[in-house]
């Protein structure tokens, strides 16, 4: 494993065992050796429907405020990152797949891994995510009720990445007879071919009676879900 978990909230990492990491700005606690760190480019926007015109436009310029600031770190020596006191859980992605995390939730991530901006609820092509149009309305009407943004974070290929959550991470299998359904606050990341619907339980019947409640994210395909024990943001 490239990161080692020094306690629950703090994680370091061997810069001549992983090569650089990516880290998001602030996080780097204390060194030793001879490191250096330079900013790191805002992810791209590889996973934008193409097609939208004014809507992909308006994309791109919100990207800014879904993304956290990062840094690179190289050199010979070995780093410690923690982040506001929050609970830590490193994500072994060494056989490779895809993790999205919301930005602000993501520690760090070794620099093999691809990194990209894509919509909050758009699924993997193997798991048959929808696209165009719709999906970017529905991108954008899911971060709007559950707070979380338009858009997340994807990282793909071979290597690890630490997320960070309040109170500690569960990981949660999809890919069973019935899907998982979580609180989007809740909601700290999936890897693999993980789709994630914004379901509703409230009517009519029930106006003002579901509490906090009301809203599920619908998790469906074969992965993992990382859940965090607070609905607390980050």
């Amino acid at each position: 494993m490239t990161f080692t978990k020094v306690n629950n909230k703090v994680v370091r990492v061997d810069l001549n065992q992983s090569g650089p990491i990516v880290a998001r700005r602030g996080a780097m606690l204390f060194y030793t050796g001879a490191v250096h760190f330079t900013p790191h480019q805002l992810p791209g926007s590889g996973g934008m429907p193409g097609g939208l015109g004014g809507i992909a436009s308006m994309a791109g310029r919100m990207m800014q405020g879904e993304h956290e600031a990062t840094m690179v770190a190289q050199g010979n020596g070995v780093v410690h990152y923690g982040f506001r006191g929050l609970e830590t859980h490193i994500v072994d992605m060494s056989g490779g797949g895809e993790l999205r995390v919301e930005a602000s939730r993501l520690l760090a991530h070794t620099s093999g891994l691809q990194s990209a901006v894509v919509q909050a609820s758009a699924a993997p092509a193997s798991a048959g995510g929808g696209g165009g149009l719709l999906g970017a309305l529905r991108g954008a009407a899911t971060g709007m009720v559950t707070g979380t943004g338009m858009f997340t974070t994807q990282l793909s290929g071979y290597g690890a990445a630490v997320l960070l959550a309040h109170g500690g991470v569960i990981e949660l299998q999809v890919g069973g007879p019935a899907p998982v359904f979580v609180d989007p606050q809740s909601f700290v990341a999936a890897l693999g071919p993980v789709r994630t619907d914004l379901k509703s339980t409230m009517s009519w019947r029930n106006a003002g009676r579901t509490g906090g409640e009301s809203m599920q994210l619908e998790c469906t395909g074969q992965g993992i879900v990382y859940v965090q024990a607070s609905e607390e943001k980050l």
